[in-house]
């Protein structure tokens, strides 16, 4: 995910964030994530101007309501960025980039991810800091916390020529203080981190490094290099199996949920104990803190705990250095490799995706790292899926979102991402939460104690559920010889006595998929009590592709030969299998992909999809094509995907008839002709993307009215319902508000984690066609689908429900009841009805905490940000505001409104 996206919505007119890297701020062994931007300004005088700002923020940070400004560094005379050693760091290649960021007024370290992105970032810095030169080969790195030199030239310290006009001071919280100080005009074209190591080990490890493809294959794909490298790494991929043979390596796989806990014992019975010392430990937790501050935010000090627990715990026999650790909320995967493997370790990448409420909240969700290990792409996966023993349809939903969801930079950024499919190896371990069932807790209790555990696994959700093929499907999984891992009593291996007394199932699964993957063991540790869950483990020999470096030369030399053959003048040509598409009925956050295959002729050929004149981009906002750039060898031809889907962002204009399913795409093929194709389609109007008060004329449902009328209503301005017009009296509340929040009240107002837990999407879209149709009596759904439907509806409306023009009197009155009822009184009639509405159900639900489990803070949080929106082209709230938009929320909920 770009999160300079959610930066650039904190900053002010005239300031652009170029590219934004998350990091983690080493101060001592604290490690605390921030998010840095590379913010650009151009002030009134001419010129340009750099500083990095740094965040504070949520894992998904998504808007800027996710981060939170904590500081601005000034890209000045005396900035200095330069790659550190940590003490006692084990340096490999694919390893965090550690750098060191020193002013007159501070001095920070920072360690980044190894990758493709951390890569530009700093290219980026680079180009932002005049007289900056590349360092000397023969320059070490220096150790963090010693002084750095004088600002000069330096392969990560980069030195600026002239004045900076950043102020770290902001007046209002936004804006750049600018002064008349000039710019040195000389900037670095390229400037590459990790030139040199400073011993003389680590020297050899990446020397010996280049000789893998996966590095020529980097090289290769540099845009420097352009198509004919691109034509020869294509062919190498195509011959892999003439140079390279098959090793095993041996892989440790752990999953434990620890609920909450801070590690209690010693992890060397789970992770070492009785099996030889592994190539490669992959290891993850769920549920890494469960308490409400890790929900909302980030930031969790368990994550140090664990690690220094799990490092503690490695083999003895071997020496490890971690790769990457990557965490969302309460889901951690840690990678280790033996220091011998680490030069064969590369393109190291990690994302994250939340399955919650939304689609943002990580209380579920999945994190996952990718590396090439040699020539073989390996993808690990940690997750947490939905709970409860009824949910196995949601269960499958999050796997799904992860696999559609998770996608990951390539080397090449002109190339797609890469997704999790698209891997030679797949390890996925996690607490799957899939139960036992059709079976009683007595009963599953006496076939454990016979220890029967074919006859439990004929029960087992997961394993009904892979045979539907409606989940890891391709997977495979080991006999299943343990007894479950889920619910002990903490500290002891009795089976869980509370009041829920949850029946036992096998919550906690390691899964592959691949080739060349043996399985020698599949085990739970029982020994280990901290947690309700007991940790699992599986132990593979992985075959991996290694590189015969003589058989390489051979093999690239006959494909150079064989390229010098061709005709470098060939025109590329294509056909099109389909050049006009049409979208019928078109819904609101319903996915619709049409899709056409591109044959290549005898010329190999680059494609992508350009912008048209006067146009930002290649198409609408609510259409996409997938891949929209690409490279294809002679004869061989590459299907196309058109996804249409219509969002909040979008889904107004439609309504409105401003917009239209319409639009022209332009394939453009490099030193080839242009193809032309058309899109077309109708969407059916809907009440999501409509404002208030135009759905407060609409007494009838939006599916039943004129387009014209619907085009009307929607572009009528919001004060016209109280201008003496001819229009019929409006409804108080939109029917379809009252819809849904008739039906929680009527059968979710004791619903546990309602507005916490996802909905089904196939329930949504059955919600969303019920309301625009007005068949209320067919609704059938969820409590939760019901809940985020009315969430996502709150979401949609183009003019929240406290207006934007009073969104500052709000945040400036919050905390004094009086003077915010006061701001409440001035709405236009429709949003404050709304407002009180919405006020009184929400009370209603908090007279029920008892059994739902909700309070004030955690419906103030969720509602504060969908009621209370700070207007278009505004900064978004820092940790401050958000509190008092919060507050504000907070008081009527504890107050009548």
């Amino acid at each position: 995910m770009d999160q300079s996206v959610a930066i650039q919505e904190t900053l002010a007119e005239g300031e652009y964030c170029i590219i934004a890297v998350q990091g983690a701020l080493c101060e001592g062994e604290s490690r605390q994530s921030r998010l840095l931007g590379l913010v650009r300004y151009r002030p009134e005088h001419g010129g340009q101007e750099h500083a990095l700002f740094l965040y504070t923020h949520r894992r998904m940070a998504v808007t800027g309501d996710d981060v939170s400004l904590d500081q601005i560094v000034p890209i000045s005379r005396d900035f200095a960025l330069e790659e550190v050693s940590l003490d006692g760091e084990v340096y490999f290649l694919g390893s965090d980039v550690t750098v060191q960021l020193d002013t007159a007024e501070l001095s920070l370290v920072f360690q980044l991810p190894f990758g493709s992105h951390t890569r530009t970032f700093l290219q980026e810095v680079a180009r932002a800091c005049p007289g900056a030169r590349s360092r000397s080969p023969s320059r070490p790195r220096r150790a963090a916390g010693t002084q750095p030199r004088a600002p000069g030239p330096g392969a990560l310290e980069l030195a600026e020529a002239g004045g900076s006009s950043f102020d770290e001071s902001r007046p209002d919280g936004k804006g750049l203080l600018v002064d008349q100080s000039s710019w040195g005009q000389d900037k670095p074209e390229n400037l590459l981190p990790r030139q040199n190591k400073s011993k003389s080990d680590i020297t050899d490890m990446v020397r010996s490094s280049t000789i893998t493809v996966s590095d020529k294959a980097h090289i290769l794909s540099m845009q420097k290099f352009g198509l004919r490298d691109t034509i020869v790494k294509s062919h190498l991929m195509q011959k892999e199996k003439d140079y390279t043979y098959i090793q095993n390596f041996r892989f440790f796989v752990g999953t434990y949920n620890v609920n909450g806990q801070s590690p209690k014992e010693c992890l060397q019975p789970w992770l070492s104990h009785g099996i030889q010392a592994p190539d490669v430990y992959c290891v993850g937790f769920q549920e890494l803190d469960l308490s409400k501050e890790a929900f909302f935010f980030h930031d969790t000090p368990k994550e140090e705990e664990w690690f220094k627990a799990v490092s503690e715990g490695l083999h003895p026999d071997a020496k490890y250095a971690k790769v990457k650790l990557i965490r969302l909320v309460g889901i951690m995967l840690l990678l280790y490799v033996k220091q011998e493997h680490a030069a064969y370790i590369s393109e190291v990448e990690a994302e994250t995706v939340g399955t919650g409420i939304m689609g943002r909240m990580g209380n579920k969700g999945g994190v996952a790292i990718r590396f090439q290990f040699h020539n073989t792409s390996i993808c690990v996966v940690n997750s947490h899926l939905a709970a409860h023993t009824e949910e196995y349809e949601r269960r499958n939903q999050d796997y799904k979102d992860i696999c559609s969801r998770m996608q990951f930079r390539q080397v090449d950024p002109s190339l797609p991402p890469l997704t999790i499919s698209k891997h030679d190896v797949i390890l996925w371990l996690g607490d799957l939460n899939y139960r036992i069932e059709e079976l009683d807790v007595e009963k599953v209790k006496k076939l454990i104690e016979e220890k029967a555990f074919q006859t439990l696994y004929a029960n087992d959700q997961l394993r009904a559920q892979v045979a539907a093929k409606a989940v890891f499907e391709g997977f495979n999984e080991g006999e299943l010889t343990f007894q479950p891992t889920y619910k002990y009593d903490t500290g002891s291996d009795d089976w869980d006595t509370s009041d829920k007394c949850r029946a036992p199932a096998w919550c906690d699964r390691v899964l592959w998929k691949g080739k060349n993957i043996t399985q020698l063991s599949y085990q739970s540790h029982m020994a280990l009590k901290t947690s309700d869950h007991k940790p699992v483990s599986s132990v593979f020999d992985i075959g991996v592709r290694v590189v015969n470096e003589e058989l390489y030369r051979k093999t690239l030399e006959e494909i150079v030969r064989s390229l010098d053959k061709m005709e470098n003048d060939s025109i590329p040509s294509v056909s099109l299998s389909k050049r006009e598409f049409c979208f019928q009925n078109v819904k609101y956050m319903q996915l619709q992909i049409e899709s056409f295959t591109i044959r290549n002729g005898q010329v190999p050929c680059q494609f992508e999809f350009i912008n048209k004149p006067d146009e930002e981009s290649y198409c609408k906002q609510w259409l996409s094509a997938n891949p929209s750039r690409g490279f294809l060898l002679p004869d061989s031809a590459i299907e196309i995907e058109l996804e249409l889907f219509v969002n909040k962002t979008t889904a107004t204009k439609l309504n409105s008839g401003e917009d239209k399913i319409e639009d022209i795409l332009v394939l453009h093929l490099d030193r080839g002709k242009d193809y032309f194709l058309s899109v077309s389609g109708n969407y059916l109007p809907s009440c999501f993307g409509s404002p208030i008060h135009t759905l407060c004329y609409m007494k009838e449902p939006i599916l039943d009215l004129p387009l014209e009328s619907i085009r009307e209503l929607t572009l009528m301005q919001l004060q016209t319902e109280d201008d003496g017009s001819q229009l019929e009296r409006p409804m108080d509340i939109p029917k379809e508000l009252l819809m849904m929040v008739d039906y929680l009240y009527r059968n979710a107002i004791q619903q546990e984690d309602l507005f916490q837990q996802p909905g089904l999407r196939l329930e949504f879209e059955h919600i969303r066609d019920c309301l625009d149709t007005g068949m209320i009596d067919t609704l059938s759904a969820s409590n939760h689908s019901i809940a985020e439907a009315l969430l996502l509806f709150l979401e949609s409306l183009p003019e929240p429900v406290i207006c934007y023009s009073v969104y500052h009197d709000c945040l400036e009155c919050s905390g004094n009841l009086t003077a915010s009822k006061q701001v409440i009184a001035t709405l236009p009639a429709c949003h404050r009805n709304v407002f009180i509405y919405l006020m009184a159900f929400l009370q209603e639900l908090l007279k029920n905490s008892a059994k739902n489990h909700l309070d004030g803070n955690i419906l103030a949080s969720i509602f504060g940000s969908l009621l209370l929106r700070n207007p278009a082209g505004h900064q978004k709230l820092e940790v401050a505001e958000k509190k008092k938009a919060q507050e504000f929320i907070h008081q009527f909920l504890c107050n009548s409104p």
